[in-house]
């Protein structure tokens, strides 16, 4: 009897996964369909824009920097004083207030982080720096 129960042992001794990992894998491709079914929502045709951005709609500030050091905004020349005082004023009536430096090639590299750190310290975000395509 000691013999019968030992011999039935043996043939369980090993377990047979591959139908456990063929269900793992059906399982794993639908969930796969499932989620990308779900994802893709309803179609929409989108409008069209145009590839220019049109910075007159916006309310976006410019800040230039010109060759000898001046700072303007929009086209009035301003002190650093007055630049934080207006773009705080900007900005606290519109936080998501977008504003695009340019700075002149000759200025003092300076002068721009200046400019960029006086931005950063008023919580704008939305910051652009202007520059010009190179000639071909």
């Amino acid at each position: 009897m000691a013999g019968d129960v030992k011999g039935d042992l043996d043939a369980y001794d090993d377990i047979n996964i591959t139908p456990m990992v063929d269900l793992t894998f059906v399982l794993l491709i639908i969930f796969i369909i499932m989620t990308t079914a779900a994802v893709q929502g309803i179609k929409v045709e989108l409008p069209k824009a145009s590839s220019q951005p049109s910075l007159g709609e916006s309310k976006t500030k410019a800040i230039s920097i010109s060759a000898d050091g001046t700072v303007y905004l929009d086209t009035y020349p301003v002190s650093m004083g007055e630049l934080e005082s207006q773009l705080s004023g900007f900005y606290a009536a519109d936080p998501s207030l977008p504003v695009i430096i340019k700075g002149d090639a000759k200025v003092n590299y300076a002068a721009v982080i200046e400019v960029l750190d006086l931005v950063g310290r008023i919580g704008i975000t939305q910051i652009g720096l202007v520059t010009q395509k190179q000639a071909k």
